[in-house]
């Protein structure tokens, strides 16, 4: 590149790093690009966030090794980006005479840690937000042709990628005009009236990528592996009902909001602790079944991207206020995107609550490596008979879906009766220690 003249007079010259894909753990070999959070001409600083990129477990921004100008994007939105792979190419200035650091041009090790750089130390989520919201200097623009990336948030990145919807043709109408979710679902509705009314595309095809596609692999490998097998328990909760509104005015659950899930999630662990054959799991290659003295609870959750199961580790050491406050805190930073690969994985059980969702009951997939996984149905009044009496009661079904491999029909019927004695009677159960 041309020389240029520094502030303080030195002759500054420019010379181009290339930034790989680093290796995110969790034994992950690639990740798909969501969205660039900067194009080609823009100044970036070091440890500025440039892009954001979706792993089988999670959503990931990736901060820049490098201060300089971006030269060149070398992935598009939507690809599949093994690690180690070139990303981005920056130009970054060197002082006339001092020679440039190796640091990631051209066959340089695979770089192995986010924000990896010269002189860089490890950087924080909320480091690396600060930093790109950051004054920038004046940016070039970008070379004729190039498109302009709208300014939308990455949920709605990926809720317009699930719609196939063109985000350059949407109007945002969130602060200073970013594009959000409901700007996007709007357009895709627009778009379908659109094409209802003139009639010439009776159907949408939508690349399968991202979460769904890793969920779809994960489920298909779980139904296909593990002999499934699931067990029914309609019982009465209303005492659990009750409970629940009682521990919402507790000093204990201050800030943590219990829930009827909190409540059926206690039970589980309990149990667990009478049939430990639901929290192990089944080794094929060295044909060995693995007994774990912890309990890493997975809480199924719904996201704009798609299924997600945060975990929550060592749950049977908690309290039931730490319980409630750690299953809300999985589940909120699962669907804000802040998820990482490390909480989406290690869990040894796991636990859907479909009864939000107005369902009885199903029959839910093990999570690849687990045992067992336990639903929660809709909690409805229904007639029921107490002391012999018909009475209107709080009543849900129970579904526990296990690997019958290593678990038996008696387990785990045993299992879902002691759960449902549980919620039936929690008070002795679950109070003690509060």
């Amino acid at each position: 590149m041309e020389p240029g003249m520094s502030e303080h007079g030195t002759v500054v010259t420019e010379h181009s790093e290339v930034f790989r894909l680093p290796d995110l753990g969790e034994g992950l070999t690639e990740a798909e690009l969501v969205s660039w959070s900067v194009a080609v001409g823009d100044r970036v600083e070091l440890n500025q966030v440039i892009a954001e990129v979706e792993t089988a477990k999670a959503t990931v921004e990736l901060p820049s090794p490098y201060a300089g100008t971006v030269a060149e994007l070398l992935a598009e939105p939507g690809a599949g980006v093994p690690v180690g792979a070139p990303l981005i190419r920056i130009a970054v200035p060197v002082a006339a005479g001092t020679a440039p650091a190796p640091t990631g041009g051209g066959d340089s090790p695979v770089q192995v840690l986010v924000g990896y750089g010269p002189g860089a130390a490890p950087v924080s989520r909320r480091a690396a937000r600060a930093a790109a919201a950051a004054p920038a200097p004046a940016q070039a623009p970008p070379p004729p042709g190039e498109r302009h990336r709208p300014d939308a948030k990455p949920s709605a990145r990926r809720e317009a990628r699930l719609l196939g919807v063109d985000l350059t043709e949407v109007t945002g109408t969130g602060t200073g005009g970013a594009i959000t979710v409901p700007d996007v679902r709007r357009a895709a509705e627009e778009r379908g009236s659109a094409t209802a009314a003139t009639g010439s595309d009776r159907e949408t095809r939508t690349p399968i990528h991202g979460i769904r596609r890793r969920t779809a692999a994960a489920v298909a490998r779980s139904a296909f592996t593990a002999p499934h097998v699931t067990v029914f328990l309609t019982c009465d909760v209303t005492a659990t009902v009750d409970l629940v509104a009682r521990l919402r005015g507790a000093a204990a659950f201050e800030g943590r909001h219990p829930t009827l899930l909190t409540v059926v999630a206690k039970a589980l662990l309990r149990t667990l602790e009478h049939q430990p054959v639901l929290n192990a799991a089944w080794d094929e290659e060295h044909q060995e079944i693995v007994t774990r003295h912890y309990v890493n609870l997975g809480i199924a959750t719904a996201t704009d991207s798609g299924l997600m199961v945060p975990v929550i580790r060592d749950a049977d050491r908690m309290s039931l206020p730490d319980l409630a406050g750690a299953i809300a805190h999985a589940a909120e930073t699962a669907r804000s995107g802040r998820a990482t690969p490390a909480d989406l994985t290690g869990g040894t059980v796991s636990i859907t609550n479909i009864g939000v969702f107005g369902v009885d009951t199903g029959t839910p997939i093990l999570n690849p490596g687990e045992t067992a996984i336990l639903a929660l149905g809709a909690v409805t009044p229904r007639p029921w008979v107490v002391d012999g009496e018909l009475a209107v009661r709080q009543v849900t079904t129970l579904s526990l879906s296990f690997d019958h491999r290593l678990v038996d029909g008696e387990q785990a019927a045993r299992a879902l009766a002691e759960i449902g004695a549980i919620l039936t009677d929690p008070v002795p159960e679950l109070l003690a220690g509060i």
